[in-house]
């Protein structure tokens, strides 16, 4: 089996029970129960901010330590079981700053997802994919694109639905192509003005209606390298939370 970033997220999701407003409250009362903070889409991670690869985990933590600074109204959703234990994501408010010394008696600190991909396992790291992309989901979609209202959580945070007209809204997912162009013993990769120093890239972009992966590899490499290319092979999928 191919393990490429942000697959392999080992959670039971669960779909079948967190349908359930009641077994929702249940699991979120348990004492077993673990929640990861975000904040301002960054996870929260334990260990030293500047100790590198290796010393940090992901931010699990239980409910009678992040009760000191969750208010009833933040987003909380439901990212699923990891061996019976339910895992919360928590949306910790922008206003505040979390990020000062201290905050979280030095259990950890928060940092950029693209960055803590880079240092957690791989099954951590799909976990964190999957959070950051329902929070931001959330934070974008909170009026009913149909009439306007205002839209409330449901389903544990896999839909949002409208009480005003009766639509249901469930998470979008943006399909894009990452391609690498080869020739011979050579690849093409490009770079971005902000990109760190010495920073390349693979090529990448969106698929457009009425294309097929494929086209869309062909037409990005051409339109942002101005090469044509031939051959495309499918490779793996994977989940791109950004």
């Amino acid at each position: 089996m191919i393990r490429i970033p942000f697959s392999g997220n080992p959670l039971d999701r669960a779909a079948g029970r967190r349908i359930a407003a009641s077994w929702q409250d249940e699991r979120d009362r348990a004492p077993d129960t673990l929640f990861w903070p975000f904040w301002k889409l960054q996870p929260f991670l334990l260990g030293d901010a500047n100790a590198g690869v290796n010393t940090v985990a992901a931010g699990y933590l239980t409910a009678e330590q992040c009760d000191r600074f969750a208010a009833k109204d933040m987003l909380c959703v439901f990212l699923g079981l990891q061996k019976d234990k339910a895992v919360f994501a928590l949306d910790l408010p922008n206003d505040t700053n979390f990020a000062q010394p201290g905050r979280w008696e030095a259990l950890g600190h928060f940092q950029e997802a693209r960055a803590a991909a880079q240092l957690l396992p791989l099954e951590d790291a799909a976990i964190m994919g999957q959070a950051k992309a329902l929070l931001d989901w959330h934070k974008r979609h909170g009026f009913c694109p149909n009439c306007g209202a205002r839209t409330v959580l449901a389903d544990a945070g896999y839909r949002r639905h409208c009480d005003a007209c009766g639509a249901d809204h469930f998470p979008r997912t943006d399909p894009v192509v990452i391609m690498l162009a080869i020739h011979e013993d050579a690849c093409l990769v490009g770079r971005a003005p902000r990109f760190p120093k010495g920073m390349v890239s693979a090529l990448a972009g969106f698929v457009e209606p009425g294309e097929t992966i494929e086209e869309a590899v062909a037409r990005e490499v051409f339109e942002e390298a101005g090469v044509r290319v031939r051959d495309v092979r499918y490779f793996a999928s994977q989940p791109w939370p950004f």
